[in-house]
């Protein structure tokens, strides 16, 4: 088997056991430092992956780098802020990605600035090294992914309870009459978007942007060279 096909799948398997409980934990624990402690009594703040995974969800991050877990249950009317701790608390899973993604390219470049980075990134030899080193690339590029998707501002998504922050109460009534159109709505993008080609496709350019920004974010840790 192709250790790049390999470690590019290995590493969507690590986000879903590790990276993505981290994402629920994280609206859960902002939920309850609001006040809303309904996540918390339902097992949800917690870093165990068998609390969080949604098995569709899981299945389309491993095929394809995106998808979700589910929902972590929040009682707004408890938030001692309404809006903001709607909006802090949907912000909180998208957040996480990207600080995974840091720490995943932060590793790459630490192990980059040693020799043994260096012989496994100009030998190109299969060893340990050269395999972390991949693995720490596929983790920056699905972590960002996973933040992308999860901010589209359509529900159940977390970008939609961030966009919530700026609407108003006759929003809300208007959204819950017309939630189940919204819902199907929000399938069709889904799927359409699955099915529109990289050059082409937002989500693509998105993750591209992100994604350079953690890179040169890094750019302060050497290159070792010889």
């Amino acid at each position: 088997m192709d250790i790049e096909f390999f470690l590019k799948y290995f590493s969507r398997i690590v986000t879903l056991l590790l990276v993505l409980p981290l994402h629920e934990a994280a609206h859960a624990f902002v939920a309850y430092r609001f006040g809303d402690d309904t996540a918390a009594r339902q097992g949800r703040l917690t870093v165990n992956p068998f609390a969080h995974l949604d098995p569709i969800g899981s299945l389309l991050i491993v095929l394809t780098g995106f998808g979700w877990a589910k929902p972590v249950p929040i009682n707004p009317m408890r938030m001692k802020k309404y809006r903001a701790g709607i909006a802090l608390t949907a912000l909180a899973g998208p957040v996480s990605n990207l600080l995974a993604a840091f720490a995943a390219a932060v590793i790459y470049s630490v192990i980059r600035a040693t020799e043994a980075g260096y012989n496994a990134l100009h030998t190109y030899e299969i060893t340990p090294v050269f395999c972390v080193l991949l693995l720490m690339i596929y983790l920056v590029e699905v972590n960002v992914g996973l933040a992308i998707f999860n901010l589209i501002p359509l529900p159940p998504l977390d970008g939609f309870n961030v966009l919530r922050y700026f609407t108003s109460e006759k929003f809300d009534r208007w959204f819950y009459m017309h939630q189940r159109e919204i819902q199907i709505g929000f399938l069709i993008v889904i799927v359409g978007l699955s099915y529109i080609p990289a050059q082409y496709n937002p989500l693509y350019y998105a993750r591209s942007f992100i994604s350079d920004l953690i890179w040169k974010s890094v750019s302060w840790i050497p290159v070792y060279t010889k």
